[in-house]
């Protein structure tokens, strides 16, 4: 299981990475491996704002089908359209190619109160 340091979590196990007021937000390495293989990815549309922990899409794994949240208000600037056809990059590289949308966050400081790698770490035993 990996929790790289250059990232924030949440409570939800979602991976949160900034760049500027850019967020990439996908699921953790200990999430994927909970879920098992993923088969589907329901994205939300480009332009839509959301507020923080509203529901933003689904991913549907083969015995389940779990909510994604977000991890902090904004606006959707990005889907990983790679996912449409090979949602098992969720899997395979969950905090790489398996990223999963790219968000505008109306307040970067909102950002430093998410869970770092060791916070994580410690909520996932």
């Amino acid at each position: 299981m990996t929790f790289p340091k250059d990232i924030k979590f949440t409570d939800d196990h979602e991976w949160i990475r900034i760049d500027n007021n850019i967020v990439t937000i996908g699921i953790t390495d200990f999430a994927q491996s909970e879920l098992g293989d993923i088969i589907y990815v329901e994205f939300p549309d480009v332009d839509t704002k959301f507020k923080n922990n509203d529901s933003i899409g689904t991913l549907e794994a083969v015995k389940t089908v779990a909510d994604i949240f977000a991890p902090l208000s904004g606006c959707i600037t990005e889907i990983n359209e790679d996912l449409e056809n090979n949602p098992e990059l969720i899997n395979e590289s969950p905090y790489k190619n398996g990223w999963i949308i790219k968000m505008k966050i109306d307040k970067k400081e909102d950002y430093e109160k998410l869970l770092n790698a060791e916070e994580y770490k410690k909520l996932t035993k």
